[in-house]
């Protein structure tokens, strides 16, 4: 059977600077599952034709013609354009497939636009809907998310269409990886809330550490773990077995409360070189993450001032995520507290979120109960800058005003010239140069939206959930994105969601 898997990472892209962002940061998150779907279509004895499509072209020119089955994987944001070419096979006579993350979060709605959608996936499910199994329309789930996933070396056919060029590895490739599923936390904003850590196998791992170091030694790995290192020791054990002078650079993202001294010092010894411990917020109720309970804000903010700058010795490159506008946010304190921060730890490289109310989120089931999401809202704007929410204590105005001014900070040259002097690798300065013109672009778009709210009532009101009817600015926003493929699938079809 000739099947095609399709990883969404973006939308078409239009003009040169939305081309380069697409190739050099669209194409960092792809998807590892998606990959292994490719390798367990392979292993049945199926004609598997793999793409990840970043923005580049037409997205249904990625994969060949005459296919049987095509899955897809998307986040929310791209569900539109993922129903729609759904659409498009579905008229052509091929069975769709939906899976990832927006398949978890809103399965009732994705089937609408296809046969099947897959919650929880292993290679036994896939050899099933392979076998036709299961009747369109249906919902379907393994008993058990997958034990394991298939090695670098298997996974090769996918890395070359996806990660490297023709020639192989570039200096901007990273290798997808997993030592580990689910997180030992339930952050109620988070996709992992309910799904408990669990380690994957160490011989596979160690596996693959060696096949790099061995045949890829010029790529990267980015380890897509919720929360590397749980079980530190054990997975340290497996990179100090590879010889120092062959291990690649690789990256991890874990908490900070995680990263005592001599566990730095193994990472760094093992040639970690990108880590982003997040922060989420400044509240009391998710300081456990960073190691800072029972302190003032102003204190924390300046032991994990301190925690980071211990870390930018050690490592090329340190982000962290930070979210506002989250139920424990009031007032200017989350704004002022992370423009400190900013100016105690420059080196570090802020992510500023949103909260999104995703589906299967304790978070989205209260903001659900109170009535606190804009249903009318297209998936497609569930990501910065769109807010998707009422939020408890701030006005829609009020926050696009605080955000507004966070991005102006964080993107303002006096930090990107302090990055650039400090940075000891070409590829970092890289990073902080691309970082650096997403936020002047953020900072951008949300002017633009907090200019639109001050001059236009209808905004205003939509945003404030005064008013049903979406806004002008999200239809052309959705017609722009979606380009050719708004027509397959018009706006309106997209403004009520089966949340």
């Amino acid at each position: 059977m000739k099947i095609g898997i399709l990883d969404l990472q973006g939308y078409p892209a239009k003009g040169a600077w939305e081309h380069f962002d697409a190739f050099w940061s669209n194409k960092q998150y792809i998807s590892l599952t998606c990959q292994a779907v490719s390798v367990w279509c392979r292993r049945q004895g199926h004609d598997a034709h793999y793409a990840c499509y970043y923005g580049w072209g037409d997205p249904y020119e990625c994969l060949p013609p005459d296919l049987e089955m095509v899955f897809i994987s998307c986040h929310s944001y791209l569900s539109p354009l993922a129903y729609a070419l759904s659409r498009r096979y579905r008229q052509a006579g091929v069975l769709t497939v939906l899976g990832g993350p927006h398949a978890k979060a809103y399965p009732q709605d994705s089937l609408r636009f296809f046969d099947l959608v897959v919650g929880e996936c292993n290679e036994a499910l896939v050899a099933d809907i392979l076998g036709r199994q299961y009747a369109p329309g249906s919902l379907v789930a393994s008993e058990c998310p997958y034990e394991d996933l298939p090695t670098i070396e298997e996974r090769l056919p996918e890395l070359r269409r996806s990660a490297f060029l023709r020639i192989g590895p570039h200096p901007g490739s990273f290798i997808p990886m997993l030592a580990s599923m689910g997180c030992p936390f339930t952050c109620n904003f988070c996709v992992d809330w309910d799904n408990s850590y669990r380690p994957l196998s160490q011989e596979r791992l160690e596996a693959d550490l060696r096949f790099a170091s061995q045949h890829l030694p010029g790529a990267k790995l980015v380890f897509h773990d919720p929360n590397f290192g749980v079980r530190f020791d054990e997975i340290m054990s497996i990179f100090e077995r590879i010889p120092p002078r062959r291990r690649n650079i690789y990256g991890i993202e874990c908490t900070l409360s995680s990263l005592r001294p001599e566990r730095i010092a193994r990472l760094r010894a093992t040639n970690c070189a990108f880590i982003l411990p997040s922060v989420e917020s400044w509240s009391e109720e998710y300081a456990g993450k960073i190691g800072a309970r029972n302190m003032d804000r102003a204190a924390r903010v300046q032991h994990v001032a301190e925690s980071f700058n211990a870390l930018t010795s050690s490592f090329l490159y340190v982000g962290t995520n930070l979210i506002f506008g989250l139920d424990t946010d009031q007032g200017e304190e989350p704004f002022d507290l992370t423009k400190e921060f900013m100016r105690q730890a420059p080196l570090v490289w802020p992510i500023l979120h949103i909260p999104m109310p995703f589906g299967g989120t304790p978070m989205q089931a209260g903001l659900l109960e109170a009535g606190r999401v804009l249903r009318r809202l297209p998936f497609m704007f569930y990501k910065v800058p769109h807010l998707a929410m009422l939020l408890k204590n701030y006005d829609a105005l009020d926050y696009y005003e605080k955000m507004t001014d966070l991005f102006s900070y964080s993107a303002s040259s006096e930090l990107f010239q302090i990055r650039l002097k400090a940075s000891r690798n070409p590829l970092v300065s890289g990073l902080h140069y691309l970082r650096t013109g997403t936020a002047r672009r953020r900072h951008q778009m949300f002017a633009a939206i907090l200019q639109r709210l001050r001059s236009d009532a209808h905004f205003l009101a939509f945003q404030r959930g005064q008013s049903d009817d979406l806004p002008l600015y999200y239809i052309q926003a959705y017609q722009r994105a979606m380009g050719k493929y708004a027509s397959l699938l018009p706006v309106e079809e997209m403004t009520v969601s089966l949340l």
